[in-house]
């Protein structure tokens, strides 16, 4: 029987999301890979007990995670029952649905009636009564935004999600969802989006969108993907992702431009005493706007070390006019 640490509360940094009475951990768990079914139940197991007993409260899914699609929420629902279901009350748990899930023309963007059996098919996977937070995944082009926004008001009414959340919106899409959830009285909590210091298009106005709405935010990829890791310093790795068929990370993109990059970052944040990685989740989370840096894990090791992140979040001028000025290289 798994007895979680009792000071798992002690150390995790929470932070407030948005103007909610919500707070996120610093580091939160998403389960976009190696939690499908083609992956390790025990080595899942592992990764997921740990972030728990290290105050990690909050676990992101989407309809779509696996491979297969839908295999990263049963997997979740097995585990949950297996080690977790007791502190259900004491979890966070996500799911979007936006992307390509089942075939025919009410499998995938935006609308109700996509969205809402969606959810349904999500709580049957996790064996869950709610999740507590419900995202659109993406900007549906052909639906109207009050559609997709009045299927997540009625998500939350309904009482199969708590919140409300929006993902991969830019500044103006974000500022109308916005607007429409609270003329519907279901706020918006949250918005997820990718952030890195290789990806920095947040802070070309969605930031400050967020931060003048009271919406938490939540960075997905805050590593790019392993980029931002020591772990192609030096080429690729046969056992890295970049060398998998189908991964999302390319070979192409671990291009010497990047590459060099993170080797002069890597100086930087040695200086800082930190890893390369444990410096781009800090750099990251620096933003107010930011509630938390969501990370993936493939071993137990790699998620310690990223939470260590949390250690050490201030930068100096001197530091962060050094990673402009590498970026900018």
């Amino acid at each position: 029987m798994y007895n979680p640490r009792q000071e798992r509360y002690h150390q995790m940094s929470y932070r407030r999301c948005g103007a909610s009475g919500i707070r996120l951990p610093g580091i939160s768990l998403g389960l976009w890979h190696n939690f499908g079914g083609v992956d390790s139940l025990e080595n899942g197991r592992a990764i997921l007990r740990r972030a728990f007993d290290l105050g990690v409260t909050h676990i992101d899914l989407a309809n779509n995670y696996g491979p297969p699609y839908g295999s990263a929420e049963q997997t979740f629902g097995r585990l949950l029952k297996l080690d977790l279901a007791p502190y259900r009350d004491e979890l966070i748990i996500s799911t979007k649905a936006g992307y390509d899930m089942w075939p025919g023309p009410y499998g995938d963007w935006g609308s109700r009636k996509y969205l809402l059996a969606s959810l349904d098919q999500s709580l049957r996977r996790t064996g869950l009564e709610y999740v507590d937070i419900f995202y659109h995944h993406r900007p549906d082009p052909e639906t109207p935004l009050e559609e997709t926004m009045g299927a997540l008001d009625q998500a939350v009414r309904s009482g199969k999600a708590l919140y409300a959340g929006v993902s991969n919106y830019n500044p103006a899409e974000t500022a109308q969802a916005v607007a429409i959830l609270r003329r519907l009285g279901t706020p918006c909590l949250i918005h997820q989006f990718a952030y890195s210091m290789f990806r920095r298009a947040p802070e070309s106005g969605l930031l400050h969108t967020l931060a003048s709405e009271g919406v938490g935010g939540i960075a997905f990829s805050p590593l790019a993907q392993g980029l931002l890791t020591e772990r192609y310093l030096d080429g690729i790795p046969a056992d890295s992702r970049a060398a998998r068929p189908n991964a999302y990370l390319k070979r192409q993109d671990v291009d010497e431009t990047r590459v060099a990059k993170a080797r002069a970052l890597a100086r930087l944040a040695k200086a800082r005493g930190q890893s390369l990685a444990q410096m781009s989740l800090a750099w990251v989370l620096r933003h107010a706007a930011v509630t938390s840096a969501l990370v993936g894990a493939s071993r137990v090791d790699q998620l310690e070390q990223n939470i260590a992140a949390l250690e050490k979040l201030d930068f100096s001028g001197e530091e962060l006019a050094g990673i402009e000025g590498i970026l900018a290289g």
